[in-house]
């Protein structure tokens, strides 16, 4: 293991600078699709310190690589895109402007994940500054569209093989190895319109969907003794023709289902079949299918994919997982928790893929996608040194 106080030292060193492009990168907005500019930024950033290779894919994602020896690859893998900032009168400060106040960097993006991918750039550049060949490859990727489903991990997960991924997802830089997956389906009840005045003539949908959903409350959910239960909310409605005169033809209900680990959603669309067919009236039908994402990236590339993101578990006492939690906290000289996300993430998809998935990163998970996100400047210095000693050290099997 590397020398800690060498490499808190270096960080030291670089601070301004590495405060500085966090800064930059919350000030650049960049919603879904809308990521270049973005791109550009840590494109040459890279180009700047030093990295191997740097090169954009045709999705527009960026990925650095250090090249190593012939251990285990590790990717460091964050992501451009950030939700919309919402009503700027309703900040505290700037969502935009990149501003530190308290020792806190404030903005959208600033944990969802811009703190984090600041800190994944700057780790690999200083884990080769430390001199000598490093066990394995290390990439660090900045990606397209993970606000969305993940077109740009989808990307990387099939064109990039790597061994070992860490996700820097916020967790107050405590480990991760796991979470729940979300399926989002598309609940379709069709019957027959007819003008409102004569309702009998007709059969309205809506009924046979009240009836759906006063039923999904009583689904037995599959569980998890580390995950919890699978959960379903229905988010959203519409019905078709529009209009306050009319009954409508059909109805459409989106449901989010978040789904322990190894429950499919061949499964899950099974389950809901069985409670439409319970729930219709005569002359009503009801169809259930996972949604379908539609997706242009701002290169211009299009994706159309199942929207899903896979959940995953890294076992507890996994070797990898073992090792990272006793290099942290050596490093950080403090005891790291180790537990699993609520929310889904890119993780997902990269073990899909065969990878082994960790993940940890600076700033709350409480404030991500909310008016008061802000990042802690000492947990990214502490995240940067965190994944500089875990590129520098060799990955167990």
């Amino acid at each position: 293991m590397t020398n800690p106080a060498e490499l808190w030292e270096l960080v030291e060193v670089e601070l301004e600078d590495l405060v500085g492009f966090a800064q930059r990168l919350v000030q650049i907005p960049s919603m879904s699709g809308e990521e270049g500019e973005v791109a550009t930024l840590l494109q040459r950033q890279m180009e700047k310190l030093a990295y191997d290779e740097v090169w954009r894919d045709e999705v527009g994602n960026v990925t650095g690589r250090i090249r190593g020896g012939s251990g285990p690859s590790l990717m460091l893998n964050g992501h451009m895109d950030h939700v919309d900032a919402g009503e700027r009168a309703r900040w505290r400060h700037p969502p935009f402007g990149g501003e530190i106040h308290g020792g806190q960097l404030w903005g959208r993006g600033s944990v969802d994940m811009k703190g984090a991918l600041a800190a994944m750039v700057y780790a690999g550049a200083l884990a080769k500054r430390m001199g000598g060949m490093l066990p394995g490859d290390v990439y660090v990727s900045g990606a397209v569209q993970e606000e969305v489903g993940g077109l740009g991990s989808r990307y990387l997960a099939k064109t990039l093989p790597v061994d070992r991924v860490i996700v820097g997802e916020a967790s107050r830089n405590g480990i991760r190895r796991g979470h729940r997956g979300r399926v989002e389906l598309n609940a379709r009840f069709e019957g027959r319109s007819v003008h409102a005045s004569m309702p009998d003539l007709g059969v309205n949908p809506h009924f046979s969907l009240a009836r759906f959903l006063e039923n999904l409350p009583s689904m037995k959910m599959a569980s998890d003794p580390e995950y919890g239960c699978s959960s379903v909310a229905p988010t959203g409605i519409h019905s078709e023709p529009r209009g306050a005169n009319i009954t409508p033809s059909s109805v459409h209900l989106v449901l989010d289902w978040r789904n322990i680990p190894g429950e499919r959603p061949e499964a899950i669309v099974g389950m809901l079949e069985a409670v439409a067919a319970q729930a219709l009236q005569p002359g009503c039908q009801a169809q259930i299918s996972v949604a379908l994402k539609e997706l242009s990236s701002y290169t211009g590339f299009q994706m159309t994919y199942p929207d899903t993101f896979p959940s995953f578990t890294t076992a507890a006492n996994d070797p990898w997982l073992v090792q990272t939690k006793s290099i942290l906290e050596k490093i950080w000289a403090r005891e790291v928790d180790v537990g699993t996300w609520r929310f889904a993430t890119d993780g997902g998809h990269f073990a899909a893929a065969g990878a082994r998935v960790l993940g940890f990163g600076p700033g709350d998970d409480a404030v991500v996608h909310t008016f008061e996100e802000c990042l802690p400047i000492e947990q990214l210095v502490e995240s940067t040194v965190g994944y500089s000693a875990l590129c520098l050290a060799g990955i167990v099997a």
